[in-house]
């Protein structure tokens, strides 16, 4: 996951303006932003982490660090204001200190047990400035030089502020105020010549001097291509030149390939994203397990490579890790020489025990189609181990001799110690996990190992406490210092020099005392603070002089109102917010004083929600019986056919879904409509009450008589001089034949359907009675085993004419034979036969 930091330059120098009309630090916002789209097309970016640092003090100056959001960022880069001195140095320094935070905990840099170029967290500074002097407190300065104290735990481990994998790239603005007529420069950008150029070569990254937009955007470019997963290391040659090949010449002196200093990619795994290695780089020291303490280590591992040409070595089963170097002129010489099949060993100098150069831990080679130079990193001394390993494999099929024994016991004393888990772990990859003992120390004393135990503990401590500072954003009190400018005045310079003498002597009254300047020797006026609202209705100094008779008469008004107004506020601010303000809903509600407890607690609370406080919570509601209320998760992943999304089917859950079919709610059988009656409603008898006799609410039976007969009722079709009043109780029979009551709305009663409207109403509700079957039993045919109780079951609640069932008893057939339920279709056969055999027994059907 890389770190991408930016460091943005906010001195005041940074308000000029260019010929496009814009500031440089305008420049540089818009820079970052387009970095940001560019940057989000590639599908990698998506584990990106964005910091932003300005030229501000700790912790004020980190704007954006770990826990910070993208939406914070961008917030934070749209406020930065140029105000202050060019203190990139302890800009740099913060910045370092930020990436270096979790390193000792994550243990990343693995102190004294090797490098391990596979532990790595690649980060990326992006540094904009105008690359004008750098000035502090102290004077100008003409270097660049970060502070060597830093409240950082274990930085006294590396010998530099950066590490392996952070680099420093640098865009220096030189955009003219006046368009020039002169051409830009060709071939690319070059590199600037500022204070900050050598600290970004330094950490393997580089300047850009930027002269126009297209140069800017040719830069932004260029570092989209930098962020890259690797690890820079310094490559120095030792020993003599080859031997020149047949068209080269031999030249003279140090040339450019001998030292280079270049990034190595570690690839991460494709499956897993995470780069996989089994082998360290070593340490520049031997290891003792008697030491105290671990000498420090310099950022970059210097590597040493020899030109003798030796063979590549590679044994199946032992594990090796291998490097792409970047293009520099080390690899393009290597190229150039064509010598796939040999390569040059490489060295840490000082990481044996007695040789200074080392044992070859690796080699450079070209690669056989001669377009890039890799790294191979192998088992440290390969060149002895590798014919012990393959003869443990192959001559003694693991199964090791006194002699063989004796001799991986010569090499272990020679290998430093912090390789035994690496050796372990490729140990028992091969099939050999027993060949080293268990108790084999790693190198490293208690007195160390304890010490990187307290440090981890407190660099934890300390990115907790750096992380609740840059949350708080606490605005340091700064003021305008009163300097003192009559302390160096003698007495005898004074005005009042003889009155003064002749008060000490006593000769005339003594003069008033004055002010010791002294005393206020730390005295600060205090700044505007210009983030502060005005409240000219306590502070008579914030009134202008031309709002003084506007601020009178609004006073006299907020004196006389008996408006209950929040404390500290007017009737004018009160409704003043600003429009990204207004939505900030949860700061209004704990400004307001705290309410009064329910004077009835056991009573449910009501759902207050903004933008809707009347929506009550529907939990607490009586619900109808037909619209059953669904609580809990609802199984939304689940396939519409499962049994959890059947109502009343199956044992699962409820359907939120009303169904509309009669004879589908539990616990009640359909019946066939009965004849209206004559009158279509009877007087109560004498001393009778009329009650609801059925079981149906009387909302449910309106809804239902409506869905039933649709507008069949016509008011002018009603008789005049009816007895009927409105609140009078309605008795009358239902479709089902029961007696219910109702209370009449109307001045005149409902009349009922013809015949042939009651017809076309019973079929389009056996249609629809009929469609939901079908899929009932659609989902019941889907189901797996052999349970068909319930399709014969809904089977027998088709309703139509004999026609009608026979058709959908054939598709039910032809839906069984899709999915193959041969038991099934020749119980459907059998009861298609049945029901042929009763219609040749019957002239009429009134049900299966």
């Amino acid at each position: 996951m890389p770190v991408l930091l930016f460091l943005i330059d906010t001195s005041a120098s940074m308000n000029q303006r260019t010929h496009l009309g814009t500031t440089y630090l305008d420049i540089a916002k818009g820079a970052v932003e387009t970095f940001m789209k560019l940057r989000g097309r590639d599908p990698a970016s998506r584990g990106d982490r964005y910091m932003l640092i300005n030229f501000e003090d700790v912790p004020l100056g980190i704007k954006a660090g770990w826990k910070e959001s993208h939406a914070t960022f961008m917030t934070e880069l749209r406020n930065l204001q140029a105000a202050g001195l060019t203190t990139i140095g302890q800009s740099l320094r913060t910045a370092f200190d930020l990436l270096n935070l979790n390193r000792l905990v994550s243990g990343i840099d693995n102190y004294g047990q090797g490098r391990n170029p596979f532990f790595l967290e690649p980060s990326i500074i992006v540094a904009i400035t105008d690359g004008n002097k750098l000035t502090s407190s102290g004077g100008v300065q003409d270097e660049l030089h970060l502070p060597l104290t830093t409240p950082l735990p274990g930085s006294e481990l590396t010998k530099e502020p950066f590490r392996w994998d952070q680099r420093l790239f640098s865009l220096v603005l030189r955009i003219p105020g006046h368009a020039t007529v002169e051409p830009e420069p060709l071939g690319g950008v070059p590199p600037d010549d500022s204070a900050i150029t050598p600290m970004c070569e330094v950490t393997g990254g580089r300047s850009y001097s930027v002269f126009s937009q297209r140069m800017l955007n040719q830069c932004l470019e260029s570092l989209l291509q930098k962020i890259q997963s690797g690890v820079v290391i310094n490559f120095e040659k030792t020993g003599p030149d080859p031997p020149p090949g047949e068209d080269e010449t031999l030249k003279p002196g140090p040339q450019s390939w001998h030292c280079c200093h270049k990034l190595i990619y570690v690839r991460p795994n494709p499956k897993t994203g995470v780069p996989i290695g089994h082998w360290p780089i070593p340490e520049g020291f031997w290891p003792d397990t008697n030491s105290p303490t671990l000498p420090p280590r310099s950022a970059h591992p210097h590597v040493r490579f020899s030109c003798l040409d030796s063979e590549p070595m590679v044994i199946d089963k032992v594990p090796f890790d291998k490097y792409e170097l970047e293009a520099s002129p080390l690899t393009q010489y290597i190229l150039e020489r064509k010598s796939p099949h040999s390569c040059w060993q490489v060295f840490v100098s000082n990481s044996a025990k007695y040789s200074d150069l080392g044992q070859p831990f690796g080699y450079l080679k070209a690669s056989t189609a001669l377009n890039c130079v890799n790294l191979f990193v192998m088992p440290y001394n390969y060149p002895v181990v590798l014919p012990l390993l393959d003869d443990l494999i192959r001559v003694h099929k693991f199964k090791p001799t006194i002699k063989w024994r004796q001799s991986f016991e010569n090499y272990l004393k020679t290998m430093p110690l912090y390789y035994i888990g690496s050796l372990r772990k490729a140990l028992r990859i091969m099939g050999a996990p027993n060949l080293l003992a268990d108790n084999m120390e790693y190198g490293l004393s208690y007195s160390v190992v304890s010490y990187l135990k307290k440090l981890s503990q407190q660099t934890k401590i300390e990115y907790e406490r750096l992380i609740a500072s840059v949350a708080k954003k606490v605005v340091a009190e700064g003021g305008i210092k009163v300097r003192d400018r009559g302390g160096d005045i003698s007495l005898a310079q004074r005005r009042d020099f003889t009155q003064l003498l002749a008060s000490i002597t006593g000769e005339t009254a003594a003069l008033p005392l004055e002010l010791n300047s002294k005393e206020f020797s730390g005295f600060q006026l205090a700044p505007l603070n210009k983030s502060l609202k005005p409240q000219g209705f306590r502070n008579a100094y914030d009134i202008p002089r031309m709002h003084l008779l506007d601020q009178l008469s609004r006073m006299r008004r907020n004196l006389l109102s008996t408006t209950c107004l929040l404390r500290g506020q007017d009737t004018d601010q009160l409704h003043s917010v600003p429009i990204a303000q207004m939505g900030n809903y949860q700061d209004f509600l704990k400004a307001l004083p705290q309410p009064l407890r329910d004077a009835d607690p056991e009573q449910p609370k009501r759902l207050h929600t903004f933008g809707n406080p009347f929506k009550l919570d529907k939990k607490g509601m009586m619900i109808d019986e037909a619209d059953e209320f669904v609580t809990g998760p609802q199984n939304k992943g689940k396939r519409p056919g499962s049994d959890s999304n059947m109502h009343g089917v199956g044992g699962g859950g409820p359907k939120r879904r009303r169904c509309m079919s009669p004879l589908l709610r539990p616990g009640r059988a359909y019946s066939p409509p009965v004849s209206p009656a004559a009158s279509p409603f009877r007087p109560p008898l004498a001393g009778e009450t009329l009650t609801h006799t059925s079981s149906v609410p009387l909302l449910s039976v309106h809804l239902y008589s409506e869905a039933v007969f649709g507008n069949l009722y016509n008011p002018e079709t009603c008789e005049t001089g009816t007895t009927v009043q409105p609140g009078e109780i309605l008795s009358g029979p239902l479709l089902d034949g029961t007696e219910t009551g109702g209370v009449v709305e109307e001045q005149c009663p409902a009349r009922y359907p013809s015949p042939a409207e009651l017809k076309k109403v019973m079929n389009s509700e056996s249609l629809e009675v009929n469609t939901e079957l079908r899929a009932l039993i659609t989902k019941e045919i889907r189901k797996p085993g052999r349970h068909y109780e319930k399709i014969f079951y809904f089977l027998k609640q088709i309703q139509g004419s004999f026609d009608t069932r026979l058709i959908f008893l054939q598709n039910i057939i032809k839906e069984a034979a899709r999915f193959k339920k041969r038991v099934l279709i020749e119980q459907l056969e059998n009861f298609l036969e049945e029901i042929h055999n009763r219609a040749n027994n019957m002239n009429h059907l009134d049900g299966f």
